[in-house]
This record gives structure tokens, C-alpha cells and sequence, in this order.
């Protein structure tokens, strides 16, 4: 039986970046997961998951979060280098 790591795994984002998916649209990790999945594939998807974790750490820095924005920071470091079709203007 396929369990939540499991689907979790089976995308092609790391699980910072869907949790930071998660955090944006307030939904669970496995919800994220697919949305996330949806998105890669789609039309300016890599660049809307990009967005949403920039939004997640402008959201931590006005909350005075810097750790968290720090480690977000990082998560969108990290995807960029994987997904450079996420930066603007490559769709």
C-alpha cells in the first residue's frame, strides 16, 4: 500500500519545497505533494512554486522569523539550481 512518504517521494520536488508549498496554500504535505507535481508540469507551474516560496519567506521576514526565512531562503536556492526553468522570464 502507498503511503504518505511514499507520494511525497514520488514527485520530483524535495520535501523543503513542498513543505514550503504547504505552508503557502495552508494545506498538508501529501496535498502539496500532488500540487506541487501538478504545477512542475504546467505552464509557468515552476515559476508559480518559486513564487510561492519567495512569498513564504517575505511572510517570515515581516514576522521577524529570520531563521525561517533564512532556511526558505536555502529551499529556494536549492530548487533554483535544479529547476532554473523556474526563474523569471525562462517560460
Amino acid at each position: 500500500m502507498i503511503n504518505e512518504n511514499d507520494i511525497i517521494d514520488m514527485t520530483c520536488l524535495t520535501r523543503a519545497e513542498i513543505a514550503a508549498i504547504a505552508e503557502h496554500e495552508h494545506i498538508g504535505d501529501v496535498e502539496a505533494a500532488e500540487l506541487g507535481e501538478y504545477l512542475m508540469h504546467g505552464h509557468h507551474g515552476p515559476q508559480r512554486v518559486q513564487q510561492m516560496i519567495c512569498d513564504d519567506i517575505r511572510e517570515a521576514l515581516h514576522a521577524d522569523d529570520v531563521a525561517r526565512a533564512r532556511a526558505l531562503y536555502q529551499t529556494l536556492h536549492a530548487y533554483l539550481a535544479v529547476h532554473p526553468e523556474a526563474l523569471r522570464g525562462n517560460g
